[in-house]
């Protein structure tokens, strides 16, 4: 492997660390998943890709929710390479290994899939109004509930005492009212609930030198975006680590 490929390959790693969590779950999990990925050796494709592939094809068998509508396999891999990763159609049926015109049936498949999936009650951690009102409306539109929206730390651990929420949607930042994964770790002393982390820098969560959460959106992200990692978040068996 040359230096520039190298390079490239260690650029990449975040991203699918992060793909792989979310497949996974966990933390542990999905770095394992990626460290089994390199040890069998990647395919012959572009480094951010073989990377990707190589995960998808060592992926285990996923859990399957309780309630709610249920994803196979290969739809849930579509829809987290395209609406997390932002890879285009093409690029998500190189990685899982399906023609272009099969990858984006299974992906109209799977957002169908999605619509019909359970709702869950969801508290929205963020300091600034304007999008925390956004990021209320594309949580309703994806047909979940909002029971609470928080600004800081302590009316987050309030609200999650009071109102009992099924997932957590924290922004990281939150200026003067504290940090988000503190108040996450605080609330998860006390309540085990999947947790999805919006920030518009995720490499600063994806660095391997802390505990780091299983669900990341950039920001910005579509309403798609929001509605695979809710279904990931609520459909694994581990929320947080």
């Amino acid at each position: 492997m040359n230096s520039a490929t190298q390079a490239e390959l260690l650029r990449s790693l975040p991203p699918a660390r992060r793909y792989a969590r979310a497949l996974t779950g966990s933390q542990r999990a999905g770095d394992a998943l990626v460290a089994d990925a390199l040890r069998a050796g990647l395919p012959a494709l572009p480094p951010r890709l073989a990377l990707y592939a190589g995960v998808t094809r060592l992926a285990p068998a996923p859990a399957v929710p309780s309630t709610g509508a249920v994803l196979p396999p290969r739809h849930r891999q579509l829809l987290l390479l395209t609406a997390l990763e932002e890879l285009s159609i093409a690029d998500a049926a190189t990685v899982t290994g399906v023609p272009a015109d099969i990858a984006g049936e299974e992906l109209t498949a799977a957002r169908q899939t999605l619509r019909n999936a359970a709702a869950a009650d969801i508290l929205v951690i963020e300091d600034e109004p304007i999008i925390a009102m956004d990021v209320r409306q594309l949580v309703e539109d994806c047909g979940h509930r909002v029971v609470g929206v928080a600004a800081t730390e302590a009316q987050a651990v309030k609200l999650a005492q009071e109102r009992n929420p099924g997932l957590i949607l924290a922004d990281v930042n939150l200026g003067s009212g504290g940090d988000g994964i503190n108040a996450v770790n605080r609330i998860q002393q006390e309540l085990k609930v999947p947790v999805i982390f919006v920030t518009a820098y995720p490499e600063r969560l994806l660095t391997a030198e802390q505990v780091e959460p299983a669900f990341v959106i950039s920001k910005p992200f579509e309403p798609l975006a929001l509605a695979i990692a809710t279904y990931q978040a609520v459909a694994s068996t581990v929320p947080i680590g």
